[in-house]
């Protein structure tokens, strides 16, 4: 007997045997690959599927924000502008008086002043004016020239400009003098 027909001619039959041949001895835990293919595929299209939408959603979403930032920019420039017609108004309702005195004058111009000094706050533009003695700060102040003062160095001596913020946002620094070291 030759050594390697001994498990058959001992009557052992199993999937190591030629005996039956390999579909003696079908697997029947683990599916076949025709039904793995079919598996996979369905679940590449699902998740094909849920990436064209999540994609679609994302775009979409953009196109949105965009479309409201638009909107947004548009819509803030015409408050804005709406806010000024009173003190436009105030303007030309002075230019009509012919008669006028300048006490008169000057009455419709501090009245007019307080309109655009709402209308500003109202839009979130607030004057920088820092009082002399305060610390000189490059974030909102510009300093045009340093002066012998008696006062601490670095310091302001004087605004010769307002500035201003919008939003804590510097749309133009003051314009200052600063005290010179001693």
């Amino acid at each position: 007997m030759h050594p390697e027909n001994s498990s058959a001619a001992a009557g052992q039959t199993g999937p190591d045997t030629d005996a039956g041949g390999a579909d003696a001895w079908p697997d029947l835990a683990a599916p076949s690959l025709e039904t793995q293919l079919a598996e996979l595929q369905a679940r590449h299209t699902e998740v094909a599927d849920a990436y064209l939408r999540a994609k679609a959603e994302a775009e979409n979403t953009r196109r949105r924000a965009e479309e409201e930032m638009s909107k947004a920019r548009r819509f803030a420039v015409e408050a804005f502008a709406e806010s000024l017609l009173p003190v436009t108004d105030s303007m030309e309702a002075a230019i009509a008086l012919s008669n006028a005195t300048n006490e008169q004058l000057l009455e419709g111009v501090h009245a007019t002043l307080r309109q655009l000094t709402q209308a500003l706050e109202r839009n979130k533009v607030v004057a920088i004016n820092p009082p002399a003695g305060t610390k000189f700060d490059p974030h909102h102040h510009q300093a045009i020239s340093v002066v012998p003062a008696q006062q601490e160095a670095n310091t302001v001596v004087a605004v010769l400009q307002k500035g201003y913020l919008i939003a804590e946002r510097v749309l133009r620094p003051a314009l200052v003098t600063v005290a010179a070291p001693k």
